[in-house]
């Protein structure tokens, strides 16, 4: 391959890796790790670790995160406040007083995970056999990053200026005698090689039910059982158990309700009413997945009369405003202590809400699949949508929707009913 050639392949290569982790609905969304280091020892430092969540609807799920990172020389942690070490590794060389880690490469896990919808963590460790001035330490290297499962790829670490804190009578600064940041970013595509969940279409003005692709989520190598068989009791116990010692390998091997689909998350957008000055859409969403609870979920999606909220009636919300004024695009979570727990697939593991819009004379129709989402996420992962030609439609002969009335708020009931039955 001729030098130029070689040259393009390669900046081809990059701008596809960073357009992977790209999400433009989150366009700064990122994870920073920061360590501070407080304190010099014989042998090394001190430092504090934070983990900050700077993604807008991206949360860290149960069990937690894992931190992993190559030591740049020979340094041990001797001991740790707030997390752990997977593994202690060969410490045979050391006599009497023994390290909590001695691996190259510790994998570092959050001792208790505590509120997942938490934006900031934090640890403190004690690294011993390292520099002790700012010009001896060396920084960590190939920082990883698991929330809990894969997806996030990190950068390398970057000396910036000291963190300076403020006393708590708020009239002395101090500051870190050396700080570093590494910065990650999530991909979907290196999470998993399919969707996590998909998206249903129905309407009041029209008996078609769109339901997900078919294999939306892929169908191979998964395990599933029917919605009315004893086993999945069983197993969801087991799993229970398991999750504590097993982490986030439970979450990639999710045991499922059968469904054409294949998901582990449907989200339903069902259009429900229409008045003189408002319309009213219904959401959906089931859980099919036996071995996993959300907790503190997140939906996100983009429609342009989304900037017209009049109402949310089961769900909260806030807009996410990711391109200066154009205000397209609302995160849904759940009412604390009411509904903001998914749990898993049966009878309770779904939760819905109705959303009021007042309608915007200039845009507003129901043509051409006007009325259903642009885009739709589950807890940050994109979910797949139904192809455009599928959308309900309404029909040639028909007039302009009519303003709701006993019979078609009983026809929107009843379709919806039929979607949740099947």
């Amino acid at each position: 391959m001729e030098p130029r050639c070689s040259v393009m392949v390669l900046a081809l290569a990059a701008a596809l890796s960073v357009a992977v982790a790209y999400d433009p609905l989150d366009p700064n969304g990122n994870i920073t790790i920061k360590w501070d280091i407080m304190s010099w020892t014989p042998d090394g430092y001190v430092a504090v670790v934070t983990i900050n969540n700077f993604q807008m609807y991206r949360q860290i799920m149960a069990p937690g995160w894992t931190v992993g990172w190559t030591w740049a020389k020979k340094e041990v942690i001797w001991s740790m406040v707030g997390a752990q070490a997977t593994e202690q590794g060969d410490c045979s060389r050391f006599k009497g007083n023994i390290p909590h880690c001695c691996k190259r490469t510790p994998a570092v896990v959050d001792l208790l995970p505590g509120d997942p919808g938490a934006a900031v963590a934090a640890f403190q460790v004690s690294v011993g056999q390292a520099g002790t001035t700012n010009r001896t330490v060396k920084v960590p290297k190939n920082f990883t990053l698991l929330g809990p499962g894969p997806g996030y790829t990190c950068g390398p670490a970057k000396v910036v200026p000291s963190t300076v804190f403020l006393t708590p009578d708020r009239r002395r600064k101090t500051q870190a005698l050396m700080t570093w940041n590494v910065t990650c970013t999530y991909s979907q595509y290196l999470a998993s090689k399919y969707p996590s969940c998909c998206v249903s279409f129905s309407s009041f003005y029209n008996d078609t039910i769109v339901p997900c692709a078919k294999c939306a989520c892929g169908c191979e190598h998964k395990t599933c059982v029917q919605g009315d068989s004893k086993r999945p009791l069983a197993v969801t116990g087991k799993h229970t158990h398991a999750a504590a010692t097993r982490g986030h390998r439970d979450k990639e091997a999710p045991l499922l309700q059968c469904t054409t689909h294949m998901c582990p998350v449907r989200v339903h957008w069902h259009v429900k009413l229409n008045y003189k000055e408002y319309w009213r859409a219904k959401i959906a969403i089931t859980n099919f997945n036996y071995r996993m609870n959300y907790t503190q979920w997140t939906l996100v999606a983009q429609h342009p009369n989304l900037d017209n909220i009049t109402e949310v009636f089961s769900f909260d919300y806030k807009p996410v405003v990711a391109y200066g004024s154009i205000n397209d695009t609302a995160m849904f979570y759940g009412l604390k202590y009411f509904n903001d727990h998914l749990m898993q697939a049966g009878p309770y593991g779904n939760v819905q809400s109705e959303v009021l819009m007042r309608k915007d004379a200039s845009t507003f129709t129901f043509r051409q699949g006007w009325a259903f989402p642009r885009k739709v996420y589950f807890n940050g992962d994109e979910c797949q949508m139904p192809p455009p030609d599928a959308y309900p439609y309404l029909p040639n002969a028909a007039l302009p929707a009519p303003v709701a009335s006993l019979g078609a708020a009983v026809v929107a009931v009843v379709a919806f009913l039929v979607l949740v039955v099947v």
